[in-house]
Order: structure tokens, then C-alpha cells, then sequence
């Protein structure tokens, strides 16, 4: 994302990564795996942001939760979100598990 911005905005660039994770990620309270699930929780809700949802529910996995844990989180947001939020959500979910279990199989080959 940083790339795509550097011939427009890069302070805008630089605050996305200083803001978000130098100052809130980092600080006490939260593990990162409860951070992961609030945050995709956030972006189901928003309904507006499959990009960022999708970089968020490979964090999430990164940082351990499982693919379980992500769904349910995301079809909880229908109960507060709607089910068109929660719907987007699941596809975009699918669509970043696809993608994980191509590049695993590639990676075995």
C-alpha cells in the first residue's frame, strides 16, 4: 500500500503505518490476536472496506486465529451490521482462505 501511494500522498503513507501500529497495535491491554479479531470485526461492520478486511483476515491468521474464529466473528456482525455486511465479510474471508490454501499447495509442490 505504502508503493501505491508514493507518487500521490507519502506522508498519508507513512501516518498509515505510524498511527495505526506504532501507536495502537503496540500498546498494552489487547494481545494482537484480540486486536486481529476486533479489527475484522470493524471492517465486516463498515461494509466499505473488502481491501483492508482482507489484509486484516490474513493478519489474523498470522498472528493465530484460526479460520473458525474469523467466520464466527464475521457472522456476528450480522446481528449488528446486517447481513449484507456479514455476507461481503464471508467472501472476502473465502476469498483470502482460497488464496492461502493455493499458495500452500504451491509451496508443497
Amino acid at each position: 500500500m505504502v508503493v501505491a501511494l508514493a507518487d500521490i500522498a507519502p506522508d498519508f503513507a507513512t501516518y498509515l503505518f505510524e498511527f495505526p501500529f506504532g501507536d495502537i497495535y503496540s500498546r498494552p491491554g489487547l494481545d494482537l490476536r484480540s486486536r486481529e479479531i476486533a479489527t475484522v470485526a470493524a471492517l465486516t461492520a463498515m461494509g466499505t472496506a473488502e481491501a483492508q478486511l482482507k489484509v486484516h483476515i490474513e493478519a489474523g491468521l498470522n498472528v493465530g486465529l484460526g479460520r473458525e474464529e474469523i467466520v464466527e466473528t464475521i457472522m456476528q456482525m450480522a446481528v449488528y451490521a446486517g447481513f449484507p455486511a456479514a455476507l461481503n465479510g464471508l467472501f472476502a474471508a473465502k476469498a483470502v482462505f482460497a488464496a492461502r490454501d493455493a499458495d500452500n499447495r504451491e509451496d508443497a509442490a
